[in-house]
This record gives structure tokens, sequence and C-alpha cells, in this order.
């Protein structure tokens, strides 16, 4: 029998010192990936209604925020293009135009900041097609196999302006190996690919295509997305990609699947990401503009349990007001 008053865990806990010293979870700068969108001009900025503090930028106004970012400590970006006003076809063939939104903006930033950045971009068909769909339309259906062709294109036209890694996000069978066998032809075999592993067919993607542009037309993706209810299956996701030639994995959305990112993290040795999506953080916002909440406390507690359930790396639209608040 343990005698009452011995064992007390409180002793552990009575001061902020204290505290730090016998935490068990940090969340750095050097963790937190900052996405943005880029549009294709010079100069812009076009606020996002659905996201409060997140807008799309001009490629001079994104060097601009990137290099202040920096000076936060924020040194990993990834990038989601828009494309030319009526360039959007069928096949997304805009998406793999070396002289595209994206191209642009990694040499714009390569030539900025040369290797000082850490630069990833989104390799996903859905912004550049009419139809709004992640791949090529055949038969009222989005096919697989012809899809591969052109994200594996924009992946090479992306390595080719200087990226570090692409980030294929269409959920495609087979995308990464397609992607990888391109690079390596192509001569971009240091080029890594963090894929977009577990995706969930998710509720929480409504701000990001308002952003992006990419709501689709027709249908909804839970063809080729994953179906929340399943668990089991991410593990299944997540070695087929690693097998495929995957550097880095990632669970998106974070929050509701916190659950699924333990589950990877035991399955895997490599790196792996969550992502803190659009719903995730305009929730955040409209419930702290209402002051239903502490916005910093929430996200410092958000951004812990992610790395609490494994995730090395966090990409959040939070990152610029966390870093400078100091909520960490």
């Amino acid at each position: 029998m343990v005698t009452p008053g011995r064992v007390r865990p409180r002793r552990l806990r009575r001061g902020g010192a204290l505290r730090d010293l016998v935490a068990e979870t940090w969340v750095r700068p050097q963790q937190l990936i900052m996405p943005h969108f880029v549009l294709p001009a010079a100069r812009g900025v076009d606020p996002i209604a659905s996201m409060p503090g997140v807008a799309r930028l001009g490629i001079d106004d994104l060097v601009r925020a990137v290099a202040a970012d920096r000076e936060l400590g924020i040194r990993t970006v990834l990038l989601f293009g828009s494309p030319a006003a009526g360039t959007k076809d069928p096949e997304g063939a805009c998406a793999h135009d070396p002289a595209g939104t994206v191209p642009r903006a990694v040499r714009a930033l390569r030539d900025a900041m040369g290797s000082d950045i850490v630069i990833i971009t989104d390799v996903c068909l859905c912004a550049y097609t009419d139809h709004g769909h992640c791949g090529v339309i055949a038969n009222a259906q989005v096919d697989n196999d012809r899809s591969l062709r052109p994200l594996a294109e924009m992946a090479v036209a992306h390595a080719a302006a200087g990226v570090d890694f692409v980030a294929p996000s269409d959920m495609m069978d087979g995308r990464v190996a397609a992607i990888r066998d391109a690079l390596d032809v192509a001569g971009h075999s240091g080029v890594g690919i963090l894929s977009y592993a577990v995706k969930y067919a998710s509720a929480y993607y409504g701000p990001f295509r308002d952003a992006a542009d990419s709501a689709p037309q027709h249908g909804d993706r839970r063809s080729y997305q994953m179906d929340p209810r399943n668990a089991v299956e991410a593990i299944r996701e997540a070695r087929l990609d690693e097998a495929e030639g995957a550097d880095m994995l990632m669970v998106k959305p974070a929050l509701a699947y916190l659950d699924i990112i333990q589950r990877v993290r035991a399955a895997t040795t490599l790196p792996l990401a969550a992502y803190n999506v659009s719903g995730e953080y305009a929730a955040v916002k409209a419930a702290a503009a209402q002051g239903w909440l502490d916005e910093a406390a929430i996200v410092r507690e958000n951004l812990q349990a992610m790395v609490r359930a494994g995730a090395d790396v966090v990409i959040t639209y939070h990152a610029r007001e966390a870093l400078r608040g100091r909520w960490l």
C-alpha cells in the first residue's frame, strides 16, 4: 500500500520552469511548414475570405512573405499555384508548364534565398482541370492510370525549377512510383517525394477549395480519397507509398485523425507530416473572432497534440502567427 502523500505527480507541475523541464512534447519552428497560395502574377495580395489572415500572393509578394517568415524561424514552404485565366482544360495540361505559376515561384524563391529554404510543391491536377477533379476524366470516372503521366510531368516541371520535394496529393494508385521514375529519368534523383499517403475524403477542405478554386464541378472525391471510417487502410496506403519510393509521408487532415498519425508513426521509420488543414484553421479563427476561445492557447494545444501523436513536422496556416506571437 502506498502511503498517502508519498507519491504526488503534482510535484512536477508546481511552476512553469519545472513544467518545461519535464515536458515531453515541444513544437519547434523548424518543424513547421507554411503553405502559400500563389497567383499567376508578379504582384498581388488577394485575401481569402474563408481563411482570415491568409491571402493568395503574387510571386514578388510571396518572396517578401517567405523572407519575413524565415526571420521567425520558418524555413520550409508548401506551394499551391493558380493557373493563368483561361488555361484550365480537361487534362490539366497547364499544370506542367515550365513557365507556369509554381515553377516561376520556385525559381524566384531559390534566386532570393538559395538553399537556406526548403521548397515543397503540391502535385495535383485539381486546380488546373476545368472539372476540378484530381485526375483525368474518362467515361465519367477519374481514370487512375491516365492520370499518372500528367502528374509525373508536373513533378518534373517543378523539379527542373529547383524544388527540394514534390508532394503528390491526388491519391491516384501508383503515382509515387510514376513520379519517382520520371524524376530519375529526367536527372532529378535528388528531389524527394513527400507523399500525401493518407488523405481522407474530409469535410475539412472547404476553405482550401475556395483558396485554390479547385472544387469538383460534379460528383465528389470519395472514389479516390480515403473513407474516414477506415484506419487499417491507412497503414496499407503508407506502406505502399514507402515501397514506391516516398521519402516522407503525410496524414491529412490532422485533428480528427490523431489516432491515424499515431498508427502510421508506429508503422514506418520515414519522417511523418501532419496537415493542419484549412477547415481546422478556419474553425479556430471563427471561434476566436467570437471570443469563444483563446486562439493562442488552442493553437498551441492543437499543434502539440499533432506532434505528441507522432508527427515530425506540421503543415499549418497558423505557423506565422504562432511564432510571431510566441504562442508556442
